[in-house]
């Protein structure tokens, strides 16, 4: 199970995709833990059996354990709270905004590896699960970090793409049972 099982797997119609997974998990500029903690977050995010179980374990290779249990964190706690914000923001009712949540994310306090690089994990969740407040404020966190447009790009960029071969594999599976 690998990156390039993963992209054996893409189909022709979408070798966009299989040369975009090459690109931007090859060859980012982001830091190691970075870019593996970034491909398992979206890689759960994206729900696909298929693309976890190919991008997990080499990810899980290339993680501390602790960087491994973070991003599955990442994924757990971002997972609740692009639903409870963007249904917050997009409610015409802005009452439900001086409202306290009440919801538990102690993780996001103390993540167990490097604050950026959870912000990181977090804003790419965001990014696949389209949690405008979540991105926003997670922006500002890196931003405010020092980290640059272009490092924090590379982030959405990977799960953009990871998000785009989830859905076109799960497409694949459900189709070739339907043809």
């Amino acid at each position: 199970m690998s990156l390039d099982s993963l992209k054996a797997r893409v189909p022709d119609h979408a070798k966009d995709l299989k040369l975009n997974l090459g690109s931007v998990i090859g060859n980012s500029d982001l830091l190691a833990q970075q870019l593996w903690g970034t491909v398992l977050a979206t890689a759960i995010a994206a729900r696909s059996t298929v693309v976890l179980r190919e991008l997990a374990p080499e990810a899980k290779a290339n993680l501390s354990p602790e960087a491994y249990t973070a991003a599955k964190a990442a994924a757990a706690v971002m997972s609740m709270n692009n639903v409870f914000y963007r249904t917050r923001h997009l409610l015409s009712d802005h009452e439900y905004g001086t409202l306290r949540a009440g919801l538990r994310m102690n993780v996001i306090g103390n993540p167990g590896v490097d604050k950026v690089d959870f912000e990181l994990w977090s804003f790419a969740v965001s990014a696949i699960n389209g949690c405008g407040m979540c991105l926003d404020s997670h922006e500002q966190v890196l931003r405010k970090a020092g980290l640059e447009r272009d490092v924090i790009q590379e982030a959405f960029k990977i799960a953009s793409v990871v998000q785009a071969v989830a859905v076109t594999l799960e497409a694949e599976a459900v189709l070739a049972d339907v043809e």
